[in-house]
């Protein structure tokens, strides 16, 4: 059986998405949780729910809201006008807290 010019076509496509794919699978680029004492409530809060969204709820407490609290990067998303805070979405726990 001999492999035509269309079937190399084909082959070349699929090996281009499949190359495609590895390169923009690369390394997770956004931060975890940190495991420390200032984090530790949303880490025993999750805990207790199961619920990202509950932990989730803590976290403008810190960051952005309160004077003297963590301000955002200058390229992070703002938080949706009505919606919940959904910091868990992208920033995963540890692990070895959860």
């Amino acid at each position: 059986m001999k492999i035509g010019k269309k079937d190399w076509i084909f082959i070349g496509i699929i090996a281009a998405v499949f190359i495609i794919f590895y390169v923009i699978s690369g390394e997770e680029k956004t931060k975890r949780v940190p495991l420390d004492d200032t984090h530790k409530p949303s880490y025993e809060l999750f805990k207790k729910t199961g619920s990202k969204m509950e932990a989730d709820k803590g976290c403008p407490a810190c960051h952005n809201t309160a004077p003297g609290g963590v301000p955002f990067p200058a390229k992070h998303p703002v938080k949706p006008k009505d919606g919940p805070m959904r910091c868990l979405f992208c920033h995963k726990l540890k692990l070895a807290g959860v």
